[in-house]
């Protein structure tokens, strides 16, 4: 892809947060700094909330301004832009890497003055193991509904560029959703009127997630903060082409299938209940199954199947996540605190 001239591109201010990535800012940084973009128009930050491991010194490896705070992702990524002097500001996950091209695949799309944000494909850096190989199936799958056109509500911030104008308009991001704070903020930005653009070919490769401990753990937090979303803006619920309504309702039902279980099994006159409990998990099984099946056939891969236990593990983390959320709200804790 040939690069327009510097006169015509304007400035980025790339952010990257980290805490403990020691296993993939190097390559990420790496990644960046091969960018085709012209050196002089971009300024890369990262923000270390605090890393334990040698994140902070394998980043000094690289002319990055780099700054030790220690918070979560929203806060580091409003810090950020408060001391960035790019018109453009530019997102990517420390544990992920770029293409070369992927910065001028992206900004090109920000010409237009309806456009507020572009994000783009989502491909898996470690396909190697069987787990993480999945997980990108399922993410990949997800992401390609964008190609069917329509409207597009939110990207996700693992790799993002967005106007400064448009996301000091919208108030920055939430801080007190340290994830989720993407879905909240693409709602924000397309509820304002902008568009988003999704360029499939502007690719960056993710690390996920290598063990069902890890895996149980990230998608636990997910469902702690998309009860919160979702609370405060219960339109969100229905979802969108990324995640839809049938992945929404799942912890809804699994709860409504442990409830019937209990009643079923303590009362002798709610018996019928068990049934209830059977069919429910008989149904999400089956949605598993043929879900799975489907992405199995896509990207022609059998090992694909395994989603179906991926599909139960997200499943229980979201609703144990949502459960315990909603008893936090309850007892008067996790208060929202929008930035200014």
């Amino acid at each position: 892809m040939e690069m327009e001239t510097e006169g015509n591109l304007p400035k980025i201010s790339l952010i990257i947060t980290t805490l403990n990535n020691e296993q993939t800012i190097d390559e990420c940084l790496k990644s960046i700094f091969e960018l085709s973009y012209p050196k002089s128009l971009l300024e890369v930050i990262v923000v270390d909330g605090g890393s334990k491991d040698s994140t902070v010194k394998i980043a000094e490896k690289y002319p990055a301004k780099i700054v030790v705070k220690p918070s979560n992702a929203p806060s580091a990524y409003n810090y950020a832009v408060k001391i960035a002097d790019g018109d453009i500001i530019a997102i990517v996950d420390a544990d992920a890497k770029v293409e070369k091209d992927w910065l001028g695949r992206l900004v090109k799309h920000l010409t237009d003055p309806k456009v507020g944000g572009v994000g783009g494909g989502i491909e898996t850096w470690n396909p190697q193991r069987a787990l993480p190989r999945c997980i990108g199936y399922d993410i990949k799958y997800r992401y390609n509904r964008l190609l069917k056109g329509g409207d597009i509500r939110r990207l996700a911030t693992m790799n993002l560029l967005v106007k400064r104008k448009v996301l000091e308009e919208v108030g920055g991001f939430d801080e007190s959703l340290p994830t989720q704070y993407d879905t909240d903020f693409g709602y924000s930005i397309t509820e304002r009127g902008y568009k988003l653009v999704f360029e499939p070919e502007a690719k960056c490769y993710h690390f996920n997630r290598q063990t069902w401990c890890g895996y149980f753990k990230q998608q636990l937090r997910y469902g702690k903060n998309t009860f919160r979303l979702y609370f405060r803006k219960p339109g969100l619920i229905k979802g969108d082409k990324i995640t839809d309504f049938g992945m929404n309702i799942q912890p809804a039902l699994l709860v409504m299938a442990f409830l019937s279980m209990v009643l079923g099994v303590l009362l002798e006159q709610a018996r019928f209940m068990l049934y209830l409990s059977a069919f429910i998990s008989a149904f999400l099984l089956a949605y598993y199954i043929v879900r799975a099946a489907q992405i199995s056939l896509y990207f022609k891969d059998p090992a694909a199947m395994l989603l179906v236990v991926v599909y139960i593990v997200r499943a229980a983390a979201w609703t144990l996540g949502g459960t315990i959320a909603f008893f936090k709200m309850i007892r008067g804790e996790g208060r929202r605190s929008q930035i200014g």
